[in-house]
């Protein structure tokens, strides 16, 4: 082994505070001297004896307070279709079996929206169906329009 050849480290060793003045770290510890943040754990939250920010603000009660846990289906623009064969019927199973969604679907749902053309780089028709399909999904109002100017049908 030589100095040229050594691995690289990419892990740096852990601090070691309070093990004399040689470290740089040494007698308070990198915590300052006297008041209160120099001597033991304090909350993280605490704000020195005013109301903490959790307490001042108000409950939130009642129905729909917990959206962010809801689930809300996967939604799948309607460029992404294009890759089926004709007349191919589209439903969840369908769209985990090429990969497009994965399992989790199964428990979410999809949905599926019409892409938008927008910005100054957006291509004709980039962004259109071109395969009729049978679509056993929901579907947005332009998706369905989409979905039905290429020929194909829309099942609920």
């Amino acid at each position: 082994m030589e100095l040229s050849n050594l691995p690289r480290i990419t892990q740096k060793g852990l601090r070691r505070i309070g093990r004399g003045h040689g470290s740089g770290r040494g007698k308070t510890a990198g915590r300052g001297t006297k008041g209160q943040k120099s001597r033991k754990n304090i909350p993280l939250a605490f704000e020195g004896g005013a109301l903490p920010l959790v307490k001042r603000l108000p409950f939130l009660r009642g129905r729909g307070r917990n959206k962010v846990f809801k689930p809300h289906p996967i939604a799948i623009n309607i460029s992404s279709l294009n890759k089926f064969s004709k007349k191919t019927t589209i439903d969840i199973d369908t769209l985990i079996k090429y990969g497009i969604v994965g399992d989790v679907a199964r428990r979410q749902g999809v949905k599926i929206l019409s892409d938008t053309k927008r910005g100054p780089h957006a291509k004709l028709g980039e962004k259109e169906l071109t395969i009729p399909l049978v679509v056993k999904l929901p579907v947005s109002a332009g998706a369905r329009k989409k979905i039905e100017k290429a020929g194909g049908a829309v099942e609920t």
